[in-house]
């Protein structure tokens, strides 16, 4: 489905479909706070910013932050001390802020527009989201936040972000799911997933519509470039395993998850991570940034 025509629908439709999906939203993505988790996290930091050490980061902001996958898992590592998490959706912030008190980590939490920031000028180190940027109307007043709030030297990265090629190619496995999903809970025992009627008008069937954008690399490099940022890199990640995992979500999302066995997920997690660990040390050094399916953008505030 099309992206609404204006950028107060957009933000509309996000504010209502990531409030919907938040209670559920960890369960879906498979997102861990684990051991697990905080090594993709750091991974995806090395890789957006070419370095093999990473630096401690004073105070961070996360734009979109979700759930808090990408700060919790920094500030868990040891790599963030203090962080800010914004996200336009108060139904992610309430889920992120019960994750954190889960945890025992302390964050403030701060809903609203990531193009107009209620943030004073230059106050903090590290500008980070992750799996954002393609939900925003106006890129370019985004980026020109993302630099005012960011101290001299400071650190912009961002991860996930759909490249066009790639966002192409994962509807193979996507379609493949679908033709697949009535065999596979034959397989493995799973019950099919009615659509509730309250679901099929709230919040969860506006999913087709919260993505905005799919980036070439050099839209990314030119949006850093305007903004005033220095260092820029734009790089790719994940071929083999985000194929295999939107075919494996796609299955899943045909049962109902208290019937999906554990063997199966099991598995399902095992071999992602086991094709990221292809991805990460044999595709992504070799292969053009255009043809993965997530893009990874840094760049550094002069100073």
């Amino acid at each position: 489905m099309p992206a609404p025509p204006t950028a107060a629908q957009i933000r509309q439709v996000n504010v209502s479909y990531h409030d919907a999906a938040a209670e559920e939203y960890d369960g879906k993505w498979g997102i861990d706070f684990g051991p697990t988790g905080q090594g993709q996290v750091l991974g995806k930091l090395r890789k957006a910013l070419g370095w093999g050490g990473l630096p401690v980061f004073d105070r961070g902001l996360e734009i979109g932050a979700g759930t808090g996958y990408f700060t919790l898992n920094l500030m868990l590592a040891g790599v963030l001390r203090e962080a800010v998490c914004t996200d336009i959706s108060p139904g992610m912030l309430a889920a992120l802020a019960a994750n954190a008190d889960e945890l025992g980590l302390e964050v403030d939490t701060l809903a609203g527009d990531a193009e107009r920031l209620a943030i004073p000028d230059e106050s903090f180190d590290l500008v980070c989201g992750h799996a954002v940027l393609h939900h925003l109307p106006d890129l370019e007043r985004a980026f020109a936040e993302f630099h005012r709030v960011l101290r001299p030297g400071g650190t912009l990265v961002f991860a996930g972000e759909p490249s066009r090629y790639g966002d192409r190619l994962a509807m193979l496995p996507k379609r493949a799911g679908l033709l697949a999903a009535p065999a596979w809970r034959r397989l493995v025992g799973a019950a099919v997933r009615p659509v509730p009627e309250a679901e099929q008008s709230d919040g969860h069937s506006l999913e087709g519509e919260v993505d905005v954008h799919a980036f070439a690399p050099a839209d990314l490099r030119r949006l850093l470039r305007d903004a005033g940022f220095e260092q820029r890199r734009v790089g790719g990640e994940e071929l083999l395993a985000n194929a295999w995992g939107w075919g494996l979500r796609t299955v899943e999302s045909s049962a109902e998850p208290e019937s999906v066995p554990f063997r199966w997920r099991r598995f399902a997690f095992s071999s992602y991570i086991a094709l990221q660990k292809v991805d990460t040390n044999l595709l992504e050094p070799r292969l053009p940034a255009e043809l993965f399916y997530n893009l990874l953008v840094s760049g550094r505030k002069a100073g």
